[in-house]
Order: structure tokens, then C-alpha cells, then sequence
């Protein structure tokens, strides 16, 4: 009889289960339909003509190629710093701590624009004049003579796409380092390893993930990033354009369909990578 007794217990906590799961599928399914909505909204807004007719204009044509460029070095960038810092603010603990891991986070609470103007401010102080000159000889020297600085050059649009996915990398590195057992890293050190072989050769590796995930963040992060490079590179057609700009300049001259159009190349192109990546760095289950 007991045993008999104990069997409704489960039925019923699934059941007053229901209404909880019930609630939180419903909340997730109104932000998704918010979202697909959205994109709904968009592609009936404009049409194949149009699109046609922004992938076959030179201006966006050049955004789009200056647009995957920038970004795949801005993520690398990103990666590439994101990985020592998420590192040592993962395993290491000392003074100033907290208010290093609050100052990494500035570029993600900070509004853009201000971003961009103090990329801006920056590069009209002595330092900032010094490295705008520095680099300006060294691409005379490898044969860009048309690159004449950062400000308002392709140089400042990888500057500031990088001064804000780099935040996002280096948040995400951390998390990826927290996750992994720092256990191996110490029996290696306690048999003579040195933190740079417990971290190439143990922390790295199982890493590889987390490096994905931040390149893919901080790879969409550049290519949705539009007010540091308006402010801080400019909108210049043929020049300094990419997709972002692009939107806001089509939008500036009342051609709303020309922009949405954009704004769709724009997703399609973030899906894509978005899609890639997780093939190759999760495997298909992930997708």
C-alpha cells in the first residue's frame, strides 16, 4: 500500500509543474516572435529587386567587402587579446582586481558615440598624434600611401570596431576559462611545468570552444558596430563605408527601402558566419 501511496506524488508535481514551464516557454516564445517579427517586417518592407539592385550598387558592394574585412581583423584582434586577459582574471588573483574587471567592461556600458568620441579626443592629444604619425610612416614605407593616418581611415574603423568586441571577447574568454578544471594546471606546475606550458599545452586546448564563441561574438559585434565608426572614421563612400554606415547614410537621404535592403544583406551575412562558426568550432548537434 505504501508503495501504491507514493506513485500520485510524481504525477502531481509534474503536473503543478505545468503552469511554471508553461509560463517560461511563453515568455521565450514572445521574445523569438519579436524578433522573427522583425525580420518579417523587413523582408516585406523591401523586395529581391531591391536588394538586387543594393548588392549591384559599387558604394554597397565596397561596404560589404570593407565590412568582412574589418570585422575578421577586429575578432582576430579581439580573440588575441581576449585570451591572456580572460586568463589571468580567470586564475590569478591580486590587488586592483575588481577594478580592472570593472574597467574591461567599460566599452560594454558605455554608449557608442562616446566610444567614438573619445577614440577621437584621444587621437588629438600628443600620444595620439605621435601614433597617427607613426603608423602613417610605416604605411609609407610598405606602400599605402593613400592610408594617411588612423582618424577617419580604414585603420580607425578596425580601432573602432575592436575597442568594442574586444569587451565582449574578453567577458567571454573569462567565462570559458572559469568553466575549465585549473586542477591539471597545478599537478603540472607541482612536476615542473611553467605557467606558460600548463596554459599552451593543458588550458589552451580545452579552450578551443571558448575561442570560438569570441570570435563569433566578437565578430558580430564589429559588423553591427556603427557609432564609434561614424564618429571616429566617418562615413566616407569608397572610403570608410561599411554595411552599418551604410544603412544610416541610404536612411539619411529618405531612400528607406535602399536601407532596409542593406539592413538584410546585413543579417543574412551575420547568419551565415554565425552558422559557420558553430559548425566548426561545435559540431552540428550545436547548430
Amino acid at each position: 500500500m505504501r508503495h501504491d501511496q507514493a506513485n500520485p506524488a510524481p504525477e502531481r508535481r509534474v503536473r503543478g509543474d505545468a503552469p511554471f514551464l508553461g509560463a517560461m516557454v511563453a515568455v521565450g516564445l514572445v521574445y523569438v516572435a519579436l524578433i522573427v517579427a522583425m525580420l518579417v517586417a523587413d523582408a516585406s518592407f523591401t523586395s529581391i529587386g531591391a536588394i538586387r539592385d543594393a548588392l549591384n550598387d559599387p558604394n554597397i558592394r565596397f561596404s560589404i567587402g570593407l565590412s568582412l574585412i574589418t570585422c575578421t581583423i577586429a575578432a582576430v584582434l579581439s580573440v588575441w587579446v581576449a585570451v591572456p586577459i580572460g586568463y589571468l582574471m580567470s586564475r590569478f588573483s591580486f590587488r586592483g582586481k575588481a577594478v580592472i574587471d570593472t574597467v574591461l567592461d567599460i566599452p560594454i556600458v558605455l554608449p557608442p558615440l562616446v566610444v567614438g568620441i573619445s577614440l577621437l579626443v584621444l587621437f588629438q592629444t600628443p600620444p595620439g598624434r605621435w601614433l597617427d604619425g607613426v603608423f602613417h610612416s610605416m604605411m609609407n614605407a610598405l606602400g599605402f600611401d593613400s592610408i594617411r593616418g588612423i582618424t577617419y581611415e580604414v585603420p580607425a574603423v578596425v580601432l573602432a570596431q575592436f575597442t568594442v568586441a574586444a569587451a565582449f571577447a574578453t567577458r567571454t574568454m573569462r567565462v570559458a576559462f572559469d568553466q575549465i578544471d585549473p586542477r591539471p594546471e597545478r599537478i603540472a606546475m607541482t612536476l615542473g611545468a611553467g605557467h606558460a606550458t600548463a596554459f599552451s599545452r593543458i588550458a589552451l586546448p580545452q579552450a578551443y570552444r571558448g575561442m570560438t564563441a569570441a570570435f563569433t561574438l566578437a565578430w558580430a559585434r564589429a559588423l553591427g558596430e556603427f557609432g564609434p565608426i561614424l564618429i571616429f572614421a566617418g562615413t566616407t563612400r569608397l572610403k570608410t563605408e561599411v554595411l552599418s554606415t551604410s544603412v544610416y547614410l541610404e536612411f539619411s537621404t529618405g531612400d528607406i527601402e535602399q536601407a532596409v535592403a542593406v539592413s538584410m544583406i546585413m543579417v543574412a551575412l551575420a547568419m551565415v558566419v554565425l552558422l559557420l562558426t558553430r559548425l566548426i568550432g561545435f559540431g552540428k548537434g550545436a547548430v
